[in-house]
């Protein structure tokens, strides 16, 4: 009703150092929710790295799976996308959410980004995946320490460049909170929305096809500013 148009479905968090949920009690979470909102006809995309929770979040009426494993994408992923012909977002990371701060070592930044996620995006072209159903994620924050992020982002026109929608899911970054912090302490996660809301208007006039956020009435404005 603020604006969105699709709503991510996630039942487990993602953010570095959290703790893996099992996948049953992911789905008990989630699929609740995700046959509500698409009985009331949402579009919804389901945020997991488990093909069992995706495929049963297609089953329950989501249109598209967004996976935040990157490069350890799951061997079952590939053919379930494959073979629903899903729109599946791809995103770049490394490692795991306990790992992947370790992980944020790069020879050439942008250059080793856009050729791992290239090589994920791969495998799934391999298997079938119309190339229009594939949507492309810098990932920021994972695997990436703050000055990275903001690099990527100062990149977002080569990414773009792929001919792949691109995503930028920035809302509430640590980089964002270490950028706005007094200096000893970060800005505190609830915020970071008009800051999230910046990187959302400069994103779209880089040509990003969708930005992810948490506080969707902000970027509306800015966008249509």
């Amino acid at each position: 009703s603020q604006g969105a148009d699709l709503i991510d479905v996630g039942g487990e968090s993602t953010r570095p150092g959290s703790q893996r949920v099992d996948p049953e009690e992911e789905r008990r979470r989630i699929l609740p929710v995700i046959r509500e909102l698409s009985d009331a006809g949402i579009v919804l995309s389901v945020d997991t790295f488990n093909p069992s929770t995706a495929e049963a979040a297609l089953d329950a009426g989501a249109h598209c799976v967004n996976d935040v494993s990157g490069v350890a994408v799951r061997d079952g992923m590939v053919p379930l996308v494959a073979e629903r012909q899903a729109p599946y977002i791809c995103m770049h990371s490394r490692g795991t959410p306990g790992t992947m701060d370790s992980l944020a070592v790069y020879d050439d930044l942008v250059g080793d980004v856009l050729r791992e996620i290239h090589e994920v995006a791969q495998r799934f072209l391999d298997a079938g995946l119309d190339p229009s159903k594939l949507v492309l994620d810098p990932g920021l924050g994972f695997a990436k320490g703050g000055r990275q992020d903001w690099q990527l982002l100062e990149a977002l026109p080569r990414f773009v460049a792929t001919g792949y929608p691109i995503l930028v899911a920035a809302s509430r970054k640590r980089f964002i909170g270490h950028l706005l912090g007094n200096g000893t302490e970060p800005r505190p996660a609830d915020q970071r929305d008009i800051a999230t809301a910046a990187i959302s208007a400069l994103s779209a006039d880089r040509g990003a096809w969708a930005v992810r956020v948490h506080d969707v009435a902000s970027s509306v404005d800015a966008l249509a500013v």
